[in-house]
């Protein structure tokens, strides 16, 4: 017996079925009130929107797919970031690596960037037209999570954990643990500030627990929270770093930051300050994006396989793909510590 359809969510609403479609292909025209009724409906009902007539079950579309927040830098008075939109972000990396393993297994790659506030909506839609789906980062909603897990395979990189769901991350603790012990041991800082990422991010969270525990280890004070949170972007660097040094008191002897983006972001606002790198204070990053040595000073960091994260992906949806009973998959990859100038090492 099918799946439930379209014209079930409709019935169950009292709407049309164009309005239901309009729901998942541009939610904007419906008004906001009727928008939550049908999703609401479709999460009850188990529905999943799909170009095709065709079930699920089986791979029909030779396409696996591909959610994953918008990295997206703020394009508004944004002068002071001339690379802009010519970054090479972590997200990127990671559609390269998964594009590549689908391409060599005989399948094409969907992806999608979805705003945050339209996680559900794009990964049911996008759910529809694939065989596969990976989520990259992002808080995904559980109700919608559960709905297209029943109907397809999914795997979560990076990110929140699900029970159940199949996941690929990196040694986030690990990296960060190694990169700490770095700077309190070979170049004897002692005054260390992390500028965190978002508090629902579980890959800043474990980055900021192995700060934490370098910092434990050599008998140091350890912060119960990061000095200062951004929402990992170059924009967000600037800012904590104007925010951390604002405050006054003792100036920390390095930045410690929960990415690669923000870390950039503090050489900016550091340079703009004529705080010397690493001369008056250290920078460090993590993910290794490829910006990361193309700065001045170059970017100590942790360099995780971000490609290697899509390929791990195409991996595991083929293997669920092949046996819907395999045991659930947590993969966790290594990561490289990656000495460069902006700490103080030789370039």
């Amino acid at each position: 017996m099918g799946g439930p359809t379209v014209y079930d969510v409709a019935e169950r609403v009292g709407v049309s079925i164009a309005t239901v479609s309009r729901v998942y292909r541009s939610p904007d025209s419906v008004r906001s009130e009727t928008r939550e009724r049908v999703l609401s409906a479709a999460r009850e009902l188990g529905y999943v929107p799909s170009a095709s007539a065709r079930g699920l079950a089986s791979r029909v579309t030779g396409v696996l797919g591909l959610c994953f927040p918008d990295f997206a830098e703020p394009e508004a008075d944004d002068s002071s970031d001339p690379q802009g939109a010519e970054l090479s972000l972590y997200g990127d990396e990671v559609i390269r690596g998964m594009e590549r393993a689908a391409r060599r297994r005989g399948y094409a790659l969907l992806i999608s960037a979805s705003p945050a506030d339209r996680a559900g909506e794009s990964m049911a839609e996008i759910a529809g037209r694939v065989d596969g789906l990976a989520l990259l980062a992002q808080q995904w909603p559980a109700a919608e999570l559960d709905v297209v897990s029943r109907r397809l395979p999914l795997v979560v990189l990076a990110g929140q954990r699900h029970p159940g769901l199949d996941r690929v991350e990196v040694a986030n603790f690990d990296g960060q643990l190694a990169l700490t012990r770095h700077l309190l041991s070979d170049h004897g800082l002692r005054r260390l500030a992390f500028l965190g990422g978002p508090e629902d991010s579980p890959d800043a969270q474990a980055r900021f627990r192995g700060f934490q525990a370098a910092l434990l280890e050599e008998g140091l004070e350890v912060p119960e929270r990061p000095g200062t949170r951004g929402d990992l972007t170059l924009a967000a660097g600037r800012k904590a770093v104007a925010e951390l040094l604002d405050r006054g008191g003792p100036r920390p002897q390095g930045l410690v930051c929960a990415n690669d983006q923000m870390a950039v972001g503090a050489l900016q606002a550091l340079a703009e300050r004529s705080i010397g790198v690493p001369g008056d204070m250290s920078v460090t990053g993590f993910d290794g994006i490829p910006l990361s040595g193309a700065v001045s000073p170059s970017l100590t960091t942790v360099r995780q396989p971000m490609g290697r994260l899509g390929e791990e992906a195409v991996e595991v949806l083929l293997a669920r793909l092949a046996d819907r009973t395999l045991p659930v998959e947590a993969r966790t990859l290594p990561t490289v510590l990656v000495r460069r100038v902006s700490c103080g090492c030789p370039a």
